[in-house]
């Protein structure tokens, strides 16, 4: 999605961008670009990328041809400022060669640096970088495995599901780096100057011998490793501990993600084949009643039938086409909302492969169900999970009372010039015991017993609503299997009904009130028959949410 905005001050006009610049969205800014220019030429313009997520190389070729015009361009972020640095780079002219001063060790260190970190910025600009989608073509037919397959692949909230988890993975690490050693490399050139009056008062060292005012400026170039390291703390332990405990907890709250991402395809599928149904109904009916119609149309032209009873089917047909394209609309915005969950291109069309149909399942049982749920229920090991980080950050806390023993130390060759220093060195060990803390532990101790009498709240309240879930799943399951038994009995005797009304009819026996009337019989009973196979289909749904086999019973 693109939007370009403009705010015009007194002697220059901002123009921001913000989406993606490619293909078409190019000639829409091109265009906005030239009527902005040809209304003040001699107006400053500042184009704002900042907001930009990706400029192809049309889009490239603009932004040149904005700056050659006079455009200053802002961008972030490295592949835009990389952008923006070129093209200003290219239109600027060639100077002469100046020479440079000399520069110390510490610019050789610089350059180095800066030439291992090329390649890595070099990676990150060939990722950042692709091609732009082309449009879709064809219609997509998609069964519900494999559109929970693709969810699954793709939608966004399982993508940040996945993220998260693998974010608490990097916080592990990074608590695990706090028990291991740790190294860094120094290099320092520097040139000083001492005002001696500021820093010893400005009075003699030595009686009789004046202070001189400053010394320098003068040379230090300093080179070489550091190190330091935790022995003993109980504390950065238990908060290791913590982390790993994390890890699971958010592993597994984002398989419940997972499993809530699965139900809600799932829903929509359901609902969108209920919603072709409805759609096959109705033009069923609309046949239905065309041909109705023409028989009446015929009985009147043969002096049979009379010109109510046509008007009457007339009517009826009407609202049966009516009736179809309500159903049309329903069936439409239900294939949008599946495609907005599998994150499918806007412009890709699809079409469903399954039907909604009736499988005769035995019923679960109350109990069991329930152990079963308890034992698989994501949410329910991401509670555990977080109940046990917490009770060891409520250890990592109290440990702050014992002592902690680290060592650590550095190495450097140090001198007035490269050439003439020396080594100079430090090593320590050191035993930090916290004696008075103003109560700050004792606090936080009290914090994470809060923490823990909320979470034992919460486990009771999860509990009972994982029961609750599975019983109401198992009641609408073993009504919904009841209604369609009770549907399908429904639509065979509103058939019969129709084939009766429409031969007496025919010989003439009664008007085409009964038609018209066995006709809105059999249209709720279509209805029913399909609201009833949804009920079905979506109480196995939530049957299966109920006791965490949704990937279980749909992606496998």
């Amino acid at each position: 999605m693109l939007r370009i905005s403009t705010e015009t001050r007194r002697t220059k006009t901002v123009v921001m961008i913000e989406g993606r610049m490619t293909g078409s969205s190019v000639g829409t800014v091109e265009q906005c670009w030239r009527e902005l220019y040809s209304a003040s030429p001699k107006q400053k313009f500042i184009v704002d990328v900042c907001g930009v997520s990706f400029i192809d190389n049309a889009g490239k070729m603009l932004l040149r041809e904005m700056h050659r015009r006079g455009a200053e361009l802002h961008a972030e972020g490295c592949l835009n400022q990389a952008i923006v640095d070129e093209i200003s780079a290219s239109d600027e002219p060639e100077e002469k060669p100046t020479k440079k001063p000399k520069g110390g060790p510490i610019i050789f260190y610089i350059t180095f640096l800066s030439l291992l970190a090329i390649p890595a910025f070099a990676r990150a600009h060939q990722s950042a970088t692709r091609l732009p989608a082309m449009a879709p073509t064809g219609t997509l037919s998609l069964t519900l495995k494999q559109s929970v397959v693709l969810a699954l692949r793709q939608n966004p909230t399982e993508q940040i599901a996945i993220l998260d988890a693998a974010e608490s993975v990097q916080d592990k690490d990074i608590a695990r780096s706090a028990l291991l050693p740790q190294a860094n490399f120094r290099a320092a050139d520097s040139w000083n100057r001492i005002n001696l009056q500021s820093e010893f008062g400005g009075k003699p060292l030595f009686p009789g011998v004046p202070l001189p005012g400053h010394i320098g400026p003068y040379q230090i170039f300093q080179a070489g490793p550091s190190f330091s390291t935790s022995v003993f703390d109980f504390a950065l332990w238990k908060r290791y501990q913590a982390s790993r405990a994390n890890v699971s907890a958010t592993k597994a709250t984002s398989l419940s993600v997972r499993e809530q991402v699965i139900l809600l395809v799932v829903s929509q599928y359901i609902g969108t084949l209920r919603a072709v149904a409805d759609v096959q109904a109705s033009r069923s009916r609309v046949e239905l009643a065309q041909a109705l119609y023409d028989q009446a149309a015929d009985l009147q032209k043969q002096g049979v039938g009379t010109g109510i009873d046509t008007l009457r089917a007339n009517v009826e047909l009407q609202n049966e086409k009516q009736r179809l394209i309500e159903a049309e609309n329903d069936r439409d915005a239900s294939l949008f909302g599946l495609s907005k969950l599998l994150n499918l291109d806007p412009r890709q069309k699809i079409e469903l492969a399954d039907t909604l149909s009736f499988f005769e399942t035995p019923q679960p049982q109350v109990d069991q169900s329930i152990d079963e749920a308890l034992n698989t229920r994501q949410e329910w090991k991401a509670i555990l999970a977080e109940e046990k980080a917490q009770k060891l950050q409520k250890q990592a806390t109290e440990y702050q009372r014992l002592p902690a023993l680290s060592v650590d130390g550095y190495w450097d060759y140090l001198g007035t010039q490269p050439d003439n220093g020396i080594p100079v060195y430090q090593y320590e060990a050191s035993i930090n015991f916290p004696i008075f803390t103003s109560g700050r532990i004792k606090a936080e101790v009290t914090r994470a017993d809060l923490d823990l009498k909320k979470l034992e709240q919460q486990k009771d309240d999860l509990r009972n609503q994982i029961a609750l879930d599975v019983k109401t799943s198992l009641l609408n399951l073993e009504s919904a299997r009841d209604e369609v038994q009770v549907a399908n009995l429904g639509v065979q005797l509103a058939k019969e009904e129709v084939v009766q009304a429409r031969d007496r009819f025919q010989a003439g026996v009664a008007d085409n009130i009964e038609v018209i009337s066995a006709q809105d019989s059999l249209s709720r009973a279509n209805d029913n028959q399909i609201a009833a196979l949804y009920l079905f289909n979506q109480a196995r749904a939530d049957y299966a949410r109920s006791i965490g086999q949704m990937e279980k019973t749909y992606s496998n």
